[in-house]
């Protein structure tokens, strides 16, 4: 156990000692729960991390430097699609999706240590439930799918396969995920291969360069962003998990995005038949000015430019066919050789550029007094996932549908978008399209038949309620031999129970 004293000798060196100020006010258990904080923290690297996000947040005052004469659009070359691909070769890389899954070479991996701050919950956004008949969370649909797809490659390829499912947490996180899983039972999964680990904390900072005193006894600490990953891998010694489990191909996700395809095989499939390193799906951007990042190229390295950091002419260019030139918007899904994985860790985390958060953090003034502040008055420093594709030497793109794979969750419903409503408007959508390919026919209580509306793309509520549990249908596969002609009643909730009885009807 550190003494008060080291601490103390360190916060000095550091230039931190104000954390100390209101030591001799503290209980045992209090100065205990400080020094837990303080402890783990380098002097060296604390005072460093001080001074670069009090830098750093002078710089970002300053006009942003223009990408513009720099930037190139994702090449032809490495560019996948469901739109751009004949069906042949996305028939070909699913096969390959599979074939991989079904020799255990491929794990997914769940970016979940933010705070749902914005959503407006205090517990982890994986928990939430955003109102489907069904009353699932996000992290029971996600679980869902990951035993569904093992259960589609181990049929294909008549094995057992396991899709290792590794978690990042945070220290705000961990424990409700952990107790969460446990009362649910893992999902039914195998507790043995759900995988979680913490991402490190680091130290809020005030604009002179102070790390922020929450409480008297507590250090205002964040997450180091989605780009903590790498520096969570090595601490977690996670790339050795997946060494000795025999995984080569990794697909991170964030928790948010409700429509995410958990180890989707035709990505997988299309990454490793390109000989990929790196990989990232896109969306096509709604509008030009949409505020998303745009996957590019910077001066010949594939990137992630901010929609900020372009002017509204680049933003708005179009080709010779009237598409936006820099459509690729990333939409934080992406795809990882775990050797590039180690290449990173070992030789490239130190070089990753940290983004400035400013923020409202709460703090004690000199007094011991609580504030809470009215304006962004502290700094956090991230780093982020996507920063590694200028390390890659064989970078792919793949382009999906909007509709079909991305609507992510970051507002409370007082948002027009990316809301729960928005959120379970998507899935609903799909799922209903889904059921109108397979030949269903929606009739009201009276047997009246439904107009259909299969252009229906999640910007409002279907015509009918149709939800089908990812236990029966990965993305929209096999189910007419439970729809086909059948006339059914919203609200309709198609799960394992049900398609046994359809499948005898």
């Amino acid at each position: 156990m550190v003494s008060e004293e080291e601490v103390r000798a360190g916060l000095e060196r550091a230039g931190q000692a104000h954390l100390l100020r209101f030591w001799a006010e503290l209980a045992p258990a209090g100065r205990a729960s400080l020094l837990a904080d303080l402890a783990p923290l380098d002097p060296d690297e604390l005072g460093e991390h001080c001074r670069r996000a009090a830098a750093a947040r002078a710089r970002e005052q300053a006009p942003l430097e223009q990408a513009d004469s720099r930037m190139r659009p994702v090449q032809p070359e490495v560019l996948g699609g469901v739109r751009r691909s004949d069906p042949q070769s996305l028939r070909r890389w699913e096969q390959e999706g599979f074939h991989q899954i079904a020799q255990n070479k491929v794990a997914v991996l769940l970016l979940a240590g933010g705070q749902g701050t914005r959503l407006g919950v205090t517990y982890p956004k994986g928990m939430y439930r955003v109102g489907l008949p069904s009353g699932k969370t996000l992290y029971e649909l996600q679980a869902e799918r990951i035993r569904r797809v093992e259960q589609m490659a181990g049929h294909k390829h008549n094995t057992q396969c396991t899709v290792p499912w590794y978690i990042m947490t945070s220290e705000f996180t961990l424990k409700p995920t952990v107790e969460f899983f446990k009362e649910n039972n893992f999902f039914k999964l195998d507790p043995a291969n759900v995988i979680m680990f913490e991402q490190r904390m680091l130290p809020a900072v005030d604009f002179n360069g102070q790390a922020i005193l929450e409480r008297k006894d507590k250090v205002a600490m964040a997450p180091d962003g989605n780009g903590g990953l790498y520096r969570a891998l090595v601490n977690n010694e996670i790339l050795e998990d997946m060494e000795r489990r025999g995984v080569e191909y990794v697909h991170v996700y964030c928790v948010d995005n409700i429509l995410v395809k958990m180890a989707d095989p035709v990505f997988i499939g299309f990454c490793v038949m390109k000989g990929a390193d790196c990989g990232a799906k896109v969306v096509e951007k709604a509008y030009p000015t949409e505020p998303v990042g745009v996957v590019c190229q910077v001066d010949g390295i594939y990137q992630v430019v901010e929609y900020s950091e372009v002017s509204l002419e680049t933003a708005q260019r179009q080709d010779e066919s009237g598409n936006l030139v820099f459509n690729a918007g990333n939409i934080c899904n992406h795809f990882f050789t775990r050797n590039f994985l180690q290449t990173i860790t070992r030789e490239f985390e130190p070089l990753l550029k940290s983004h400035v958060a400013i923020k409202k953090v709460p703090f004690v003034d000199e007094d011991g007094n609580l504030v809470k502040p009215l304006k962004p008055n502290g700094i956090k420093m991230e780093k982020f996932v996507f920063d590694v594709f200028q390390f890659s030497k064989n970078f792919v793109a793949f382009e999906v549908l909007r509709e079909e794979e991305f609507s992510p969750l970051k507002n409370a419903d007082t948002a027009s978008k990316d809301s729960p409503t928005t959120a379970r408007q998507a899935l609903l959508a799909q799922h209903y399209r889904w059921a109108l390919r397979a030949g269903a026919c929606f009739v009201d209580e009276n047997g009246v038949r439904i107009p259909e509306q299969p252009s229906t793309l999640g910007t409002e509520n279907p015509p009918v309620l149709c939800e089908i549990s990812p236990l029966v249908s990965y993305f929209g596969e096999g189910l007419e031999v439970y729809l086909k002609d059948k006339e059914i009643c919203s609200p309709f909730i198609l799960d394992e129970n049900k398609a046994k009885l359809l499948e005898k009807a």
